[in-house]
């Protein structure tokens, strides 16, 4: 049996909205992870980018579970000795919203080339308005 590979010219890639106010973090983030990979088309191929463009909407607007707000942290590393900083979801849904929803889809993309370029379909706002008007996205109700 062969690899099923879909010519480049037969890819189509449609752009979708995603409101994610109200949404829990985790669900949305699968949901458009899955959507940015293709794997919801019949042609998927796992070795190929064939997903979808997404631009997602009130970020800033996003739920969470639980205790997360305060037990979650987001770590970084000057480089330096000692010198790991520790955010808390609460602080960076403040200070930058949309990270923190790109940090959740990144994780469950893979950790190649492959990845890095379907990250760059994923358009994220903290607000209501987006600079995508001219590609007529659609509505995704996730």
């Amino acid at each position: 049996m062969r690899t099923f590979t879909p010519a480049l010219q037969d890819i189509d890639r449609a752009w979708f909205v995603v409101d994610a106010q109200d949404k829990i973090l985790g669900r949305l983030a699968t949901a458009i992870a899955t959507r940015l990979r293709g794997k919801h088309k019949p042609e998927f191929a796992p070795h190929m980018d064939n997903g979808d463009f997404i631009v997602v909407v009130n970020a800033a607007k996003v739920k969470v579970t639980g205790n997360k707000l305060d037990q979650k942290n987001y770590n970084r590393h000057t480089g330096y000795i000692g010198g790991l900083k520790q955010t808390k979801l609460r602080t960076m849904l403040q200070i930058k919203p949309e990270y923190v929803l790109e940090h959740a889809v990144k994780g469950m993309l893979p950790k190649n080339r492959l990845g890095r370029a379907l990250l760059k379909k994923l358009k994220v706002y903290p607000g209501a308005d987006h600079p995508h008007a001219a590609q007529k996205p659609q509505t995704l109700d996730v």
